[in-house]
């Protein structure tokens, strides 16, 4: 029987750094989540395919795996908050770029630059929540830090689009950079040094300690399991407001309120399935959001012309398997590394997240076809078909790490 620990509240400094962690979540994902809803603007603004505008979704993500892998060395090796402040710093910058590159090859440029940065910085806030919080409140804090995906929804991307259609699809790029300098802010003034990690490196060489958490048997169950995941979680996003203009019959309009409503959804139901999570077995819940993603991706990718309430309805239920399934299983990989390899291995779990996204989004870019700009998308179907099989896969993989996790922490008992 586990632990019940969920009643221990959180220490007034733990609730901060849930905060602001939350908050640069809640930057680093609208960044990166403003370019679907954005994709029938962009699409149009800018005359682009279907395959170009996968490219310029998965630029981002390409770039943000190549700088995982390149910092997974040395991530052990500074103190967290450095780390932090640095690539933040970096993603600002980046970000600010998007805003004024009107063109798609600087674009694609500015997405690469911006996700170097951005995409280490997940696996930096996920490495200081495993040095912070323990397994058992992991569940907790993961429903937080997932409250900036909601927040996105809610706030962010309905404002970025209402400035995308009033002044053009860049506006929203300026606006997540200014507000992540008012979260540099809170960062430098409020946030201590993480670095009790720090006292248990053994003066490893940067790529020898890469090498040493990459060939861990263990830490790959956990990475593989990540990848799977995320490629399927990714496979149908990238094109979800192309789709909904173009063959749910939806407007640009329309599609503020259609995202903030699936925000509000997913802002109730982060916390209680952080709570579940840390009193529940895991992997059940887990299990049990991947089955119902799936049963409602399959009907939803099939839909024609549809009434807006409709859609609303199905895209709330569709966020209701997604959350259910990836708080658990982000909580139970926290659990794999030790703590002096937690930053190396978050570094290269992250990156391999952003490179499954990546891929997601290129293959859904090939699949997907559009004949002129006005036309329905096609083969969206077949998205859901491969976004189904990929999640049966990853329901095992996750099951395997469920079950490593346990055997570890039997033996520690003994």
């Amino acid at each position: 029987m586990q632990k019940d620990t969920t009643k221990v509240p959180f220490t007034g400094y733990q609730k901060f750094v849930v905060l602001i962690l939350a908050l640069t979540q809640f930057t680093v994902i609208l960044d990166f989540m403003i370019m679907s809803p954005m994709g029938d603007l962009l699409m149009k603004s800018m005359d682009l395919h279907p395959s170009q505008f996968g490219l310029a979704v998965s630029a981002y993500a390409f770039s943000a795996g190549a700088s995982g892998l390149l910092t997974a060395g040395f991530a052990d090796r500074f103190d967290r908050k450095k780390l932090l402040t640095f690539f933040y710093s970096g993603f600002i910058l980046g970000t600010i770029f998007c805003g004024l590159a009107h063109t798609y090859p600087l674009l694609i440029a500015a997405r690469i630059i911006t996700g170097l940065f951005g995409g280490v910085i997940a696996s930096i806030s996920m490495a200081i929540v495993t040095d912070l919080f323990d397994i058992h409140h992991r569940g907790r804090v993961m429903g937080f830090l997932m409250m900036g995906f909601g927040a996105s929804q809610v706030l962010g991307v309905p404002i970025g689009l209402f400035f995308a259609n009033r002044y053009g699809w860049w506006m929203p790029f300026l606006l997540v950079a200014g507000f992540a300098m008012l979260v540099m802010v809170l960062i430098q003034v409020k946030l201590k040094p993480v670095n009790q990690h720090l006292q248990m490196q053994r003066n490893k060489s940067p790529l020898a300690h890469l090498w040493k958490t990459f060939a861990n048997k263990q830490y790959r169950m956990g990475y593989t399991a990540t990848a799977l995941v995320s490629i399927g979680g990714f496979l149908m996003m990238p094109f979800g407001s192309a789709f909904a203009v173009n063959n749910l019959g939806l407007t640009n309009e329309q599609l503020p309120f259609l995202f903030m409503v699936s925000g509000v959804v997913a802002l109730v139901i982060l916390p209680f399935v952080g709570k579940l999570a840390d009193r529940i077995d895991k992997f059940k819940l887990f299990a049990m959001g991947a089955i119902w993603m799936i049963i409602i991706a399959l009907i939803y990718t099939k839909l024609g012309p549809t009434p807006l309430v409709i859609v609303i309805t199905w895209n709330v239920l569709l966020m209701i398997g997604i959350l259910g399934r990836s708080i658990p299983a982000n909580a139970l990989i926290s659990a794999v590394p030790n703590m002096e390899d937690r930053g190396a291995f978050m570094s290269i779990n992250s990156s391999l997240q952003q490179i499954a996204g990546g891929v997601a989004a290129a293959i859904a870019g090939m699949i997907v076809t559009q004949k002129d700009k006005s036309s329905p998308l096609e083969h969206y179907d077949i998205v859901g078909y491969l976004m189904t099989a990929l999640t049966m896969i990853s329901i095992w993989m996750v099951y395997r790490v469920s079950e490593m996790i346990k055997a570890r922490m039997q033996l520690q008992k003994a």
